[in-house]
């Protein structure tokens, strides 16, 4: 018996197609392959912060206070005091839009955004330095912000360090009454590391969501995969096998050949269901249906089979899992293991397949019994494959 080997198609796997399944047309619970989960894509939640973020940017506008009391204090001038409080109000304007704007982590959009608000954000801050001189400078720690979120790193790095060289420099030059100026480093070093920390630790968590989704995806293409390799085993085997008895029974006895067509096309439909039913992540394993499509696919082989007739005897949680066990030894035992018998025993929580035909030999577990383990191990169980009693035929022994 070559429950264990499938070269060439790898290892097929025993199908009964649920009874009911039809083609899917709306949701419905699905199976991924020992437990039902719902196959619709989880709804898209929105973090409420998202439309309102800006207003973490906006509240640090209040220590736009210091230049503008700057305003008062450097010049009499009437005009010249409203016209630059107008360039900082103007300046709080844009800072605030920039963010209103922030648009999601594209690098071109970014650059882009960046490229709009920055020049204009850096040229408020020269025509306010012409009054208030190195007063200005103050202004740059909202740049700083604006580099970080609207940046790629090292720009946002090389505009920080831009920065302090003029905050050093320009206070050093400037012969007005003013803050030292380490008190202008200060402020953006402190700005500058206030915001990298989150935006690191932001980034970091979106990678891993990205990783996460993409190990999600793969976990689910193999499911699919997996599951399509169990019909398609199943329901080739089993159609080949009645076409071949069909054909030699053509003349023998045309009326039962009439019968095994009819069968065919049945078991053709259903397999086309259950692929439907596969894609849409419907499909479930029942014990009772497995058990006595086994008998049909085994007796159609010429095989005597040996089969238990109380299915209640399996532990609830275990049904499915046994099921898929079953599937796939009996389609492994009808294609591969030229036997004459084969007998299937189960408990609460273990399902024995032997036969007595060829056996494993030296070949490898095929696709169908490598499916057939992870199901298992995803289960908490564990399967057992080799040769039957005293060396002949094959035996598989699924523990949960």
């Amino acid at each position: 018996m070559a429950i264990g080997p499938d070269p060439g198609d790898g290892g097929a796997v025993a199908l009964q197609y649920s009874s009911g399944v039809s083609d899917p047309t709306g949701p419905c619970p699905a199976s991924d392959g020992d437990h039902a989960v719902d196959p619709a894509e989880p709804p898209v939640t929105r973090d409420p912060w998202e439309k309102a973020g800006w207003l973490m940017a906006a509240i640090w506008l209040v220590f736009l206070a210091f230049p503008l009391i700057s305003v008062f204090a450097v010049t009499d001038n009437a005009w010249l005091r409203a016209a630059n409080v107008l360039v900082i109000l103007t300046f709080a304007g844009v800072y605030t839009l920039s963010f209103i704007r922030l648009p999601e982590s594209e690098p071109a959009r970014l650059a882009r955004h960046a490229a709009t608000y920055l020049p204009i954000l850096i040229g408020l801050i020269v025509v306010a330095g012409l009054t208030i001189r190195s007063n200005a400078l103050s202004m740059g720690a909202y740049v700083v912000a604006f580099s970080v979120y609207a940046m790629p790193l090292r720009l946002a790095l090389f505009s920080t360090a831009t920065l302090l060289m003029f905050a050093t420099v320009l206070p050093l030059l400037d012969t007005s009454d003013g803050p030292p100026w380490w008190m202008y480093d200060l402020i953006i070093l402190l700005v500058a590391v206030a915001c990298l920390i989150p935006k690191q630790l932001d980034e970091r968590a979106e990678r891993k969501r990205a990783r996460d989704k993409t190990l999600t995806l793969a976990a689910e293409r193999d499911r699919v995969a997996r599951d399509v390799h169990d019909v398609l085993g199943h329901s080739l085997t089993v159609i080949t096998v009645k076409s071949e008895l069909a054909e030699r029974l053509v003349d023998l006895d045309p009326a039962r050949a009439k019968d095994e067509i009819t069968q065919v096309r049945s078991i053709a439909r259903q397999a086309l269901a259950e692929i439907r039913a596969t894609v849409a992540g419907l499909r479930v394993a029942r014990l009772a249906d497995e058990l006595s499509h086994a008998d049909d696919a085994l007796r159609g082989a010429g095989i005597d089979a040996d089969l238990p007739d109380d299915p209640d005897v399996v532990d609830p949680r275990h049904r499915i899992t046994m099921a898929w066990a079953l599937r796939e030894a009996v389609t492994n035992v009808v294609r591969h293991s030229n036997a004459t018998t084969c007998t299937v025993r189960w408990t609460s929580d273990s399902l024995v397949i032997s036969d007595d035909g060829r056996g494993t030999g030296s070949k490898n577990a095929g696709n169908g019994i490598t499916g057939l383990r992870e199901r298992v191990a995803h289960a908490g169980g564990d399967v057992t494959l080799g040769p039957g009693a005293d060396g002949v035929g094959t035996t598989l022994e699924v523990r949960l």
